[in-house]
């Protein structure tokens, strides 16, 4: 692996870095306080983005995205996390799993997502099926040349912004000797579908401004059209396009980290006790000195990751390590910079404790920290047999 990013990559570093410090840094603080982002900020937003020509950056150039490798990608994503996600999200990065879409699906969802003409949401997760996908009790039952939809989503991120929902769901169960395992099938469900419902969703500490919506089904029929890949195909689609979403959210996690760091070392050089910069004291030094040691680390841990798709040699404990590093390494440089900055770290003057709040989450969506941990141990002993 090549360290040094050539100077299209970092082309791609300082276009997006700029973007979010000049279009996303300044509506922060309206949306953290109101919770909502201004329709006329987000469609100013995508439209900048579309100008720009980094709409869609996930998706290769044969759709007309932009062609960016996977650790392309990862240095874009890593400078959105320096951003609000609330105002992000707007920045538009459509689920790749929409390359599995087929005849005229290709026309009705794949390319309107990528032009930025349509926005999509991803509904996996339920109140009871959660890490343990397979145990979702959201079901497609035949009915004549229909699939008839009931049951219930929730967590479902940008939900109230999607024009259409690619939903996982069971299609029939199998008896094994560990217990009955659901089949599931993907399919696309546009809003308005009539028995599908969008409602509001919980109210989150962490991102405020991104909501989470609650979806329900009752009785909506969808015809075979609207199934992505093959029927009970759901994670082979799975498996082949959503492989890479974690090290979204380690690259993330890096760029929040970074931005962090910055406000601890601005505040721990310009703070005075006792008559010096607290820099100035051990205590406070050695924090500093193992914050950016542990940003490092998990900046090439991801990378790095990244770097092996485009190679195509298999990744998935290195992606789970990389998700698993990058938002642990979150949570303690965010709580660190807010010991540092002392009780006014907690106050909302100052962006620390939303950064605090925040960081929460990472460690919860796209797979727990368990989860990860799961899959890198797994990875250690298959090849022993264990």
């Amino acid at each position: 692996m090549n360290f040094g990013l050539s100077d299209e990559q970092e082309m791609i570093v300082s276009t997006v870095r700029n973007f979010v410090e000049k279009e996303i840094y300044p509506h922060e603080a309206a949306v953290e306080k109101s919770g909502e982002v201004p329709a006329e900020i987000a469609r100013s937003i995508k439209q900048k983005v579309i100008d720009l020509g980094f709409y869609a950056a996930n998706f290769p150039e044969s759709v007309g995205g932009p062609g960016l490798s996977h650790l392309e990608f990862a240095l874009l994503e890593r400078e959105l996390g320096r951003g609000s996600m609330a105002l992000t999200h707007f920045f538009g990065r459509p689920q790749n799993i929409l390359m599995a879409c087929k005849d005229e699906q290709i026309e009705r969802y794949l390319m309107p997502a990528v032009r930025g003409e349509r926005m999509d949401a991803l509904a996996m997760t339920e109140p009871d099926a959660g890490s343990d996908v397979r145990s979702m009790k959201c079901t497609a039952v035949r009915d004549g040349g229909d699939w008839v939809i009931n049951g219930s989503k929730h967590f479902i991120s940008g939900a109230d912004h999607a024009d259409f929902f690619i939903v996982f769901i069971a299609t029939g169960v199998d008896d094994t000797p560990h217990g009955p395992k659901k089949r599931i099938s993907c399919f696309l469900v546009d809003r308005g579908t009539p028995g599908f419902e969008v409602a509001k969703g919980y109210e989150s500490v962490s991102h405020r401004g991104y909501k989470n919506c609650i979806l329900y089904f009752n009785d909506c029929r969808l015809p075979d059209a609207q199934l992505l890949g093959a029927v009970d195909g759901g994670f082979a689609v799975m498996n082949e396009w959503l492989y890479a979403t974690r090290i979204t959210v380690a690259a993330m996690a890096v760029g929040r980290a970074r931005r962090v760091f910055d406000h601890a070392v601005s505040f721990a050089a310009s703070r005075k006790q006792f008559g010096q910069p607290i820099a100035k004291f051990q205590g406070v030094g050695f924090q500093i000195a193992d914050m950016i040691t542990e940003i490092d680390a998990a900046d090439y841990l991801t990378l790095a990751s990244a770097w092996r798709l485009d190679q195509g040699l298999p990744a998935n404990r290195e992606i789970a390590s990389a998700k698993l590093y990058a938002t642990e390494m979150l949570a303690r440089v965010t709580d660190q910079t807010l010991q540092i900055h002392g009780g006014m770290g907690l106050m909302d003057g100052l962006p620390i404790e939303r950064f605090w709040r925040d960081a929460r989450v990472e460690r919860i969506w796209d797979g727990t920290s368990e989860i990860q941990r799961h899959i890198i141990s797994r990875e250690v002993f298959r090849p022993l047999g264990a």
